[in-house]
């Protein structure tokens, strides 16, 4: 993008709304007793009522109305006590009913919000609602060249669909809404979050206005964008291009899109509908159901801590920085191994320093997360511990004892690092002889420090360190080394 162009960009106001398709968590799907897993083999998790046989009638999953309820709740929203469900009909060959079952005039959940922190600052993207619905199908179209295979696992899948107001505007404020939104559906464990398999999928009703205007413009919807990456790009892709129309002297036309990740491009694919179009009604085989005040207080007394309480109490109750405790909160079995972990030490900054440091460049390293983390929480505590004595440094204990340890976690950590020799010497007579043995080999350096360069002390430091094979104890290696150089 020139200068040029960002200029006339800044001419106009990008408004987005987003809507977000959950998976919920349930073993079965949102009317039928069939299985839910990813992966299962084409067409194995059906039955006669999925595939709406003559005869058949749905019935409602409880869990999945639990766990809308229980993400609403999270959310602020209001809880709707009558309910009903819809039909949405419209014709696609993944779809075997002929319709969809989902919410329309009402939903589950009304309002609400989100908060979002950007560029330093909080900020609450309003929802409009969180509605129940069925999943569709699958169509496959790279398995035969001449034909569409369909595979109907996914159909009536328990899904919560999170609507929110248009009061996104922009492609960077877009990315954090959905970052959070993840993080809390994990958190609550109503959805795994997963957008690479699908069980979290985010359409975006995208248009311009110009900047100060009131007015809504002509919205075009980018449909099915599978990672929160890409919804970003699509957005600032099709912003582009819709401006360019604008300034073209041309009009916006209403219509369905689809983002091209290589190309960096959206493409259009049908004409968007209209509400009317799926000529909506209440779905006779099903019966309106209520949520009585004893099934919301159960659920509102099941609500684990929220990502941004963890964050608090963190801060409040351990005296973590801000940028330590969102980086510990940010996945919430992370946070759960840092609880443990803070149950056998006290030194709450040191496990937040190894939990953000060591710990996690070796989740990342090994593309794994924590409940994939081979030392238990009382062994790095042990750890710790080690290092609060003065047995070992950090520095050792990151480089040499934990990746030992790694290896073989079933290990009392004291005792690998004695097998290891790495027992930090406090002994002044050996680190009396290492820092002898430095300072004779460095004579230049030594008188650089005298005639002023005090800096040079690391360097010592790190030599003694080097010379003892970090078994030096650092600040009694300080010490003796000051002492000497201003004999």
């Amino acid at each position: 993008m020139n200068a040029s162009q960002t200029i006339q960009e800044e001419h106009f106001e990008v408004v987005i709304g987003l809507e977000v398709h959950a998976q919920l968590l349930t073993n079965t799907k949102l009317f039928s007793g069939d299985p839910v897993a990813y992966g299962a083999s084409p067409n194995t998790q059906i039955s006669p009522v999925t595939l709406a046989h003559p005869g058949t009638l749905p019935m409602l999953n409880k869990k999945a109305v639990e766990l809308a309820v229980r993400l609403g709740l999270a959310c602020n929203s209001n809880i709707t006590r009558s309910n009903y469900f819809a039909r949405k009909n419209y014709f696609y060959p993944d779809l075997p009913k002929g319709y969809q079952i989902s919410q329309h005039t009402i939903a589950v959940c009304q309002g609400g919000a989100i908060t979002i922190q950007l560029d330093g600052k909080k900020h609450a993207v309003q929802l409009n609602r969180i509605h129940l619905e069925e999943d569709a199908g699958k169509s496959i179209h790279d398995i035969h060249p001449q034909s569409t295979a369909v595979d109907f696992n996914r159909a009536g899948v328990a899904l919560v669909e999170i609507v929110t107001e248009p009061c996104i505007h922009s492609a960077g404020e877009a990315y954090a809404y959905l970052t959070e939104l993840r993080k809390l559906v994990r958190y609550l464990e109503v959805c795994d979050g997963n957008m690479e398999e699908g069980s979290m999928r985010c359409d975006a009703n995208i248009s311009i206005r110009p900047a100060g205007s009131k007015m809504l413009g002509t919205r075009v919807e980018v449909k099915n964008l599978n990672s929160i990456r890409n919804v970003k790009k699509a957005i600032e892709a099709e912003t582009t291009r819709m401006i360019a129309i604008v300034q073209s002297g041309q009009a916006i036309v209403q219509q369905t899109r689809s983002f091209d990740a290589v190309t960096q491009t959206t493409f259009a694919l049908r004409s968007k509908e209209e509400a009317n179009d799926y000529r909506y009604f209440p779905d006779p085989d099903l019966a309106p159901f209520s949520i009585s005040e004893t099934f919301l207080n159960q659920v509102k007394s099941s609500l684990p801590e929220l990502p941004e309480e963890r964050i608090a109490r963190y801060m409040n109750e351990l005296q973590l920085t801000e940028y330590d405790a969102r980086l510990i909160s940010d996945e919430k079995e992370f946070g759960d191994y840092f609880d443990q972990l803070i149950r056998h030490t006290e030194n709450y900054k040191a496990a937040a320093n190894w939990m953000i440091g060591p710990v996690r460049s070796w989740l990342n390293d090994n593309q794994v997360v924590i409940t994939a983390f081979p030392i238990q929480p009382t062994g790095l505590a042990a750890v710790i511990a080690l290092i609060e004595k003065g047995t070992l440094n950090f520095s050792i204990a990151a480089s040499r004892l934990f990746p030992e340890l790694l290896k073989t976690p079933g290990m009392v950590p004291e005792q690998l690092a004695v097998s290891l020799n790495l027992i930090q010497d406090a002994d002044a007579g050996s680190i009396h002889s290492w820092v002898d043995e430095v300072l004779r080999n460095m004579p230049e350096k030594v008188l650089e420090f005298k005639k002023g360069k005090k800096g040079l002390i690391g360097l010592f430091v790190g030599e003694v360190k080097r010379v003892s094979k970090g078994k030096a104890d650092p600040k009694l290696t300080t010490d003796i080394l000051l002492k000497k150089l201003q004999q």
